[in-house]
């Protein structure tokens, strides 16, 4: 663990069905921190305005704060969530670098881990999870999250990353890397970043 009154904040970041959410709660569990879902945050605002907690409402109202308030609107709204707590915390579904930038100049210490999969084996991992709103064709699906994460600022958040996990094996092993990387990350145990 890391000394108190440290405030670092691990981000996961990555395209929808890389194993991001798993990879941020073996963070979490490893760093026995809190956990904070970007997406929880949107999905909240939806809620708020009344609308229906769908796909197409949840991708709409994220583009509209982004629209309004640039492309760390999401992280405005962590970084009040965040108002007196110390670190470390662990945030799952940074989108973009703004992100980060916004969280650091709350004083926080952001530490990027990026989670990558092949395309194919995101479409086949989301035709399989049987969320709401993930119905149809999973391969069309994966392509229009991605363009729209894209756009968000993903693909920049995982280039500049502190740390990357490339996910094609099982869940064992992505479980020993996380868990690795928040002890490397954190505490500065074992290896250095890479």
């Amino acid at each position: 663990m890391m000394p108190a009154g440290r405030r670092t904040a691990i981000a996961v970041t990555g395209l929808p069905g890389s194993g991001k959410s798993l990879v941020a709660r073996f963070i979490a569990e490893e760093l026995g921190a809190p956990l904070y879902v970007m997406g929880d945050l949107v999905r909240r605002e939806v809620k708020r305005r009344g609308l229906p907690l769908t796909y197409e409402n949840v991708e709409r109202v994220a583009r509209e704060l982004r629209e309004r308030y640039g492309r760390a609107a999401v992280a405005q709204l962590l970084a009040r969530e965040l108002e007196g707590v110390e670190g470390p915390v662990v945030v799952d579904g940074l989108r973009s670098v703004e992100e980060a930038r916004l969280l650091e100049s709350r004083g926080w210490r952001v530490v990027i881990v990026a989670v990558f999969s092949p395309r194919r084996l995101r479409a086949s991992r989301i035709a399989a999870r049987g969320r709401a709103g993930e119905a149809g064709d999973p391969e069309r699906l994966v392509e229009e999250r991605d363009r729209a994460n894209i756009e968000f600022g993903v693909a920049e958040a995982m280039a500049l990353a502190d740390y990357m996990i490339v996910n094609t094996g099982g869940v064992e092993e992505l479980e020993m890397e996380a868990r690795r990387i928040a002890r490397v990350a954190v505490c500065g145990e074992g290896e250095d970043r890479g």
